[in-house]
């Protein structure tokens, strides 16, 4: 799901040291430059926030060796070090240097992402970079840079969604750390995320986001059962999974509410109010679906703040998993699919649409059913479009 605890992909250019980092750095300023005073500013913070992190990496085993260290970092160092083993030798990734250092920032988070969307559209805005393309977010160093790009979009008449990232990747540019903002999370979530981004660092189709998230997504979700098998996990991780997915169902289904809204021959005030019936349907529903869970706050916070510009962007992690699942399982073994979704990525943007709904179909048939009782998004958002929810007559 993506919500507050999302990654975000950074885009400064450059590999090696930080000397050259801060020299390509710079050279991406000059370019900058050239294309307006917001751009030059934005790829300053860029440079000079990459650099603060590049320069403070530690190499996790002096971090566990050194007396000062705690023993709950110490033991999550490790399990990093674990993950990093597993997704080279099992999933074979290549880790490289990545994720073998670590760093303690100064701050709670990294970065802050801006997410945008018109008012009747769930079309993400896009910002296109150097050398990597476009994306459908803009992550800032700073959170009083973040916010007031959100204000200026807010202006503009877009939805906007601001929030912190614990943890972002260079898609392989640098040899990305371990941060202090998330090397505490549960066993399962550390190795989500790590399985995540190394994926970015096999597969990467330039300005595709949708593919590359939910590739990357794919990914880890594959990999995790085997995992947690094979580390004898707690059982409650695969429960905590299980209620993510189910996040991320609802919010789909309510994207396709919303789609509907406007789509419609309607009055934009007719669109304002069922767009507000659909988003508070979508508030009530997950109340209804985490009745029973232990910590049902888990994601009200991230519903209680969705808008067109969260919902853009949950289909780009999501949409197209079912796809690259079925793709997995034709595949075979890790490599070969590797390569297929490669080559899937170098098709041209309709071939590619038309085979990834072609996987996705397969994937209605081969995957297993859920038995038992189960929770119906798309029953329960239907209730936005009652004459009660919309103020029709």
């Amino acid at each position: 799901m993506y919500n507050s605890n999302r990654r975000c992909k950074f885009f400064p250019a450059g590999r090696g040291a930080s000397l050259h980092a801060l020299r390509r750095g710079a050279l991406l300023v000059a370019l900058a430059l050239l294309a307006g005073c917001e751009t030059a500013g934005y790829y300053t913070q860029a440079a000079t926030g990459q650099l603060r992190i590049l320069v403070a990496r530690k190499p996790i085993d002096k971090v566990v060796a050194a007396p000062a260290t705690s023993p709950k970092l110490q033991k999550q160092l490790r399990l990093v070090q674990e993950v990093r083993a597993y997704a080279h030798a099992e999933l074979q990734l290549p880790v490289g240097d990545a994720y073998g250092t670590y760093v303690k920032l100064a701050e709670k988070y990294p970065v802050w992402n801006v997410l945008a969307a018109p008012e009747f559209s769930l079309k993400p805005k896009r910002w296109c970079y150097p050398f990597v393309g476009c994306a459908s977010y803009r992550g800032y160093f700073s959170k009083a840079a973040a916010s007031a790009k959100g204000k200026q979009l807010l202006a503009q008449g877009y939805d906007v969604y601001l929030g912190p990232v614990p943890a972002y990747s260079t898609l392989g540019w640098f040899d990305d750390p371990i941060l202090s903002s998330f090397v505490n999370w549960t066993p399962e979530r550390l190795a989500g995320l790590l399985f995540h981004e190394l994926a970015h660092r096999r597969v990467y189709i330039s300005g595709d986001t949708q593919f590359n998230e939910s590739f990357a997504t794919a990914v880890s979700q594959l990999a995790l059962p085997d995992w947690r098998r094979r580390y004898s996990i707690d059982s409650g991780a695969a429960n905590r999974s299980a209620q993510a997915l189910a996040v991320n169902h609802l919010m789909l289904a309510a994207r396709r509410r919303l789609a509907g809204v406007y789509r419609a021959q309607i009055s934009d005030g007719e669109k304002r109010a069922r767009k507000a019936a659909a988003l508070g349907q979508l508030r009530a529903c997950y109340r209804q679906l985490s009745a029973d869970w232990d910590h049902p706050e888990r994601y009200r916070y991230y519903i209680d703040k969705t808008n067109n510009a969260t919902l853009a962007l949950v289909a780009e992690y999501q949409s197209q998993v079912p796809a690259f699942r079925q793709l997995y399982r034709e595949s075979g073994s890790w490599p070969a699919f590797y390569d297929a979704a490669e080559q899937l990525g170098n098709m041209d943007k309709k071939a590619r649409k038309q085979r990834l709904a072609e996987l996705a179909a397969a994937d209605q048939t081969s995957s297993k059913k859920v038995t038992g009782p189960s929770f119906n998004s798309d029953t329960c958002m239907s209730a936005a479009n009652t004459p009660q929810a919309t103020g029709a007559n």
